[in-house]
């Protein structure tokens, strides 16, 4: 299948809603740890695919603002397993020239975690390759009321006019400044939504969903969805060739 890929049709950026660890684990009679755990190895594989294709980046959905809902103990134990993840692949991610980025809010976030973070993107920030950028109490909806205050005190501070607002505003005051938006959404396990995730840089993005728990997700999925992306025509809102 890797032969089937063109090499001119890779998409730029890829966001990747994880979703299904917990019910892959629970379908397989295992503790939903085990679903975590089993899906940091997928998204290690798909970060080495995409690599190996020239994807530019890859945005990871890897914990939502609202997944704090969830069970006290699955919260903290994905607090851990990232933790670890950062500290065993921090020498893996310089060797191979990958920036890790974040964007999400610190609020609730473990200050140890945070500090584990902010380490791992301050020794890769110079690195040129692939960008990894976890989406990490994350949601869209803050995103946006974040960046609306941020413009808000550009205009009160006089350095921006109202009528000077426009799309390339919003952009920069963004968490995802400086990023291109999005050319494809993956989404695993079978829902058909996006979750509160990057709603502004999803507006063109084309959308794969597949039944395959994120677990199960592997470079050969990741393969399909990258062929069936090069298979569309992306028209921006004009019309298509031969159509009139």
């Amino acid at each position: 299948m890797k032969s089937q890929i063109d090499k001119t049709k890779i998409p730029k950026h890829v966001a990747i809603i994880m979703d299904g660890n917990g019910r892959w684990a629970e379908g397989q009679s295992l503790p939903r740890a085990k679903g975590h755990i089993e899906g940091v190895r997928r998204v290690e594989e798909i970060i080495d695919m995409a690599q190996e294709i020239g994807i530019k980046v890859i945005t990871l959905f890897t914990f939502s603002s609202e997944n704090w809902e969830r069970p006290e103990h699955e919260v903290s134990l994905i607090m851990n397993i990232l933790m670890t993840v950062l500290e065993k692949k921090l020498q893996k991610l310089k060797n191979e020239n990958i920036q890790l980025r974040m964007i999400g809010q610190k609020e609730r976030v473990p200050n140890a975690l945070i500090e584990a973070i902010t380490k791992v993107i301050d020794e890769t920030k110079n690195n040129t390759g692939l960008i990894v950028n976890l989406a990490f109490n994350y949601g869209a909806r803050n995103e946006m009321i974040d960046a609306i205050k941020r413009i808000v005190k550009l205009v009160q501070s006089g350095r921006l006019g109202i009528e000077d607002i426009g799309e390339e505003t919003v952009n920069q005051s963004l968490y995802t400044s400086g990023l291109p938006d999005p050319d494809l959404l993956i989404r695993t396990s079978g829902e058909q939504r996006i979750s509160n995730f990057l709603l502004w840089q999803l507006s063109y993005s084309e959308f794969y969903f597949t039944k395959k728990m994120w677990p199960d997700f592997n470079a050969e999925e990741f393969k399909k969805a990258i062929l069936d992306y090069q298979r569309r025509e992306r028209r921006f809102g004009k019309l298509g060739i031969g159509v009139r």
